[in-house]
């Protein structure tokens, strides 16, 4: 085998590394959805109510699994932040749907990273979780976007990148 082709192969260790890196940045996406969903809950109207509680539940259940998947392969997940910066105000009902939209989206990207970053079994649990994300992303919105989880790909163009810690 040539050198060229030997650099072009991630090694075990790379790989194994990028996994984690990709489950890290899942995890710490679950942790502000988690967050998120809190506020969507205080400011949802009671229509809605039962489908901010599902999200909130969903988002719980997968972050402790990811702690879990995290532990297994030798990391230290990643802790919660204190508070999460919201991409703009949601003082009532409309704008609580607007942001369960932007953190199903969110959530939707960093599981799009991971399934390309993971195979196997962990690889089929990122894609489910991908596929539940944008499921809820779209009964918040009333409509799918055509591809769940690729920001630059949708045709809104909007990002992926997971909510920021509040200073």
């Amino acid at each position: 085998m040539s050198g060229t082709q030997d650099r072009a192969r991630p090694t075990a260790s790379a790989a194994k590394d990028e996994e984690l890196k990709a489950l890290q940045a899942a995890l710490g996406a679950e942790h502000a959805a988690v967050y998120g969903y809190g506020v969507v809950g205080g400011r949802i109207g009671d229509k809605r109510r039962s489908q901010a509680r599902t999200g909130y539940d969903a988002h719980r259940a997968r972050r402790d699994a990811l702690q879990r998947a995290v532990r297994d392969r030798g990391g230290k997940p990643r802790p919660a932040d204190a508070a999460y910066a919201l991409p703009f105000p949601v003082p009532d009902s409309a704008a609580a749907e607007k942001l369960a939209v932007e953190l199903e989206d969110r959530v939707a990207g960093v599981y799009s990273d991971l399934v390309r970053a993971s195979s196997g079994a962990l690889r089929s649990t990122a894609a489910e979780a991908l596929r539940e994300a944008a499921v809820r992303a779209a009964r918040w919105r009333g409509g799918s976007v055509a591809f769940p989880g690729l920001a630059e790909r949708s045709s809104d163009g909007g990002s992926s990148a997971p909510a920021t810690p509040k200073a």
